[in-house]
């Protein structure tokens, strides 16, 4: 169960990943229904498949370099469904094992049908803003409940030191607090992408030239935009984007001078070679992480370097995640 949960883990990392190209190459809507594509399991092909599904969706052209993304996304997440269901079948097999968690894997499953039903919503509400940011956060969610899976089947918290042991409450109240600060950039993340709100501002360090440039906010964070238009490539304003792109750059600063500062404050306290390797480790992701979100800037979104940025936003919450638990009181 232990593996199971590692190859589950690390294959949500890769729909994560997929998701972000998906979105990236404006593919959410290569085909207008689901689970299928134009009514076939895969993209068609044939000229006999195109006439087919051209005449069912005749509003949505067959273009299959924006299908196939689409597809192989669903095939990913189609797969780790599977495995996720089969270690929740494993679990409840095995309920009267002391060694074997039960509502964890029950709970996972019920995240991965639900994120199933948003993916589902992403395409008949067309890239709905509320459903496709709901999605991401809801792929984040999945991958850190899956990896906290996996760290307690196969995991060993380090022994404690004098000052670990005493100091331990003092930083885990700490690290919740930046925990609480990258979820929350994380969902600014998630609404500057659904929105299409990255490339609002293509300067650094002001934004169109201006350090506090003409911001909508009313509209920017409006949460309750209509079902119904198409949203592929966004409907909100330039001022409404500029406010959502501004948050999100003042949401990093944020957590770089909380989080970095509390991880200095960690690497200066703690003597433990258990937690130091990993305290730094956490530190690298988190400078990554604004590197790439700065060269997102600079080099206007390019395609690897805006996945990236994607993987590296889930690659901080697990760090983080992993301090915390490593910091978890012994049972």
């Amino acid at each position: 169960m232990g593996r199971m949960a590692v190859v589950a883990t690390l294959l949500t990392v890769v729909v994560v990943m997929l998701g972000a190209w998906t979105r990236l190459v404006d593919a959410g809507l290569g085909c207008p229904d689901w689970p299928g594509c134009y009514g076939f399991l895969s993209v068609p092909e044939s000229e006999e498949a195109v006439s087919i599904a051209e005449a069912r969706f005749p509003e949505s052209p067959v273009d299959r370099s924006k299908g196939w993304p689409e597809m192989i996304h669903r095939y990913a997440a189609g797969t780790l469904g599977l495995v996720v269901f089969a270690i929740a079948g494993y679990a409840l097999r095995h309920r009267r094992a002391p060694d074997v968690p039960l509502r964890q894997p029950l709970l996972i499953a019920g995240f991965v049908v639900l994120q199933a039903a948003f993916g589902m919503w992403t395409v008949t509400l067309k890239l709905w803003p509320q459903v496709v940011a709901l999605h991401l956060l809801g792929g984040f969610t999945t991958l850190t409940l899956l990896f906290l899976l996996a760290m307690r089947l196969r995991g060993r918290r380090p022994p404690d030191g004098p000052a670990l042991a005493r100091d331990r409450h003092r930083w885990r109240a700490w690290l919740f607090v930046a925990l609480g600060l990258v979820v929350a950039q994380i969902a600014l993340g998630a609404w500057t992408a659904a929105n299409y709100a990255a490339v609002a501002c293509v300067d650094l360090p002001t934004c169109q030239g201006q350090w506090w440039p003409p911001m909508d906010f009313r509209h920017g964070f409006d949460v309750t935009q209509h079902v119904g238009p198409n949203y592929l490539g966004g409907q909100l304003t330039a001022d409404g984007r500029v406010a959502i792109h501004v948050t999100h750059r003042l949401g990093a600063v944020l957590v770089l001078t909380v989080l970095g500062a509390l991880l200095v404050a960690m690497w200066r306290a703690m003597a433990t070679p258990a937690i130091r390797p990993w305290v730094a480790l956490t530190g690298a992701v988190l400078l990554a992480q604004i590197g790439l979100g700065l060269a997102n800037v600079l080099w206007q979104i390019p395609l690897p370097v805006a996945i990236a940025h994607n993987a590296m936003g889930a690659a901080l919450l697990l760090a983080v995640v992993n301090l915390l638990w490593r910091l978890h009181p012994p049972s």
